[in-house]
């Protein structure tokens, strides 16, 4: 714990009486922060605030950085992960983590495999392509590290519809629906229309040259006359998983 001043200063306060634990709590928020190697400072108390820890991205940073902070965190967050973490990547990292797992499709590495779900609630994630597979692998990988009970359904794009309407029942077991989707992305906006549950969708850059890298994927879902559907950014399986979690998450304080 870093600021240990600060955090006798606050202990002694709720001891003498001059402080309620609700406002320690409350300040305890926002009170530390971990330095690592002068290149990272670990939000530690991002979950607290905001229901889910600090997740480190993998571009930009070695594999020796990438370590450093994993092992700093190991003990200290409830989910340790590493994004969009090259290969080559990984084999250096793991000669540092040897228990660092690695889910290739998705590209992500982390500290233990998916928990039983700690939340209620299903989140159904859907592709419309195989190509789309990264980046929904991306954010079912993701929500299963989190804690959240996932149902996947892949390549069931609108050019084949009848694909999914023969999982419907998908849709329907569903409490909150990420669907994935690149070309012209129009797989949330047929999504929406059969079902009842909020729409995360994710614009890909799987398109051939005017599909303008998941621009055109991504105008599509904003433009979409359905209603119900929040838009991600390109490729962003990591954000979808993110929004479908604090939907769960907030949604089962209220009951």
């Amino acid at each position: 714990m870093t600021h240990p001043e600060a955090l006798k200063a606050l202990l002694d306060d709720v001891s003498q009486g001059k402080l309620s634990s609700e406002d320690a709590l409350s300040k305890l928020r926002y009170l530390t922060y971990e330095p690592v190697g002068g290149f990272a400072n670990i939000d530690h108390h991002r979950s607290l605030r905001t229901g889910f820890p600090e997740v480190i991205w993998s571009p930009g940073k070695t594999p020796e950085q990438i370590a450093q902070i994993m092992e700093t965190m190991r003990d200290k967050a409830t989910v340790v992960m590493a994004t969009r973490m090259e290969p080559e990547v990984y084999a250096w990292v793991k000669e540092m983590v040897p228990d660092a797992l690695y889910y290739a499709t998705a590209k992500i590495c982390a500290l233990g495999s998916p928990k039983a779900p700690i939340y209620p609630g299903t989140i159904g994630i859907l592709s419309a392509g195989t190509a789309d597979l990264p980046v929904a692998e991306e954010a079912a990988i993701t929500a299963e590290l989190c804690g959240f009970r996932v149902n996947r359904l892949w390549d069931v794009g609108v050019a084949g519809i009848h694909r999914l309407l023969s999982n419907v029942h998908v849709l329907t077991q569903a409490d909150v629906l990420i669907v994935v989707a690149g070309m012209e992305g129009a797989l949330p906006s047929v999504v929406a229309g059969l079902s009842d549950c909020a729409i995360v969708a994710v614009p890909t850059s799987i398109g051939y040259g005017a599909s303008f890298n998941g621009l055109s994927a991504l105008l599509t879902m904003l433009n979409s006359c359905a209603t119900g559907i929040g838009v991600v950014n390109i490729d962003n399986g990591f954000g979808a998983a993110m929004l479908a979690g604090q939907i769960l998450r907030t949604a089962s304080k209220l009951k």
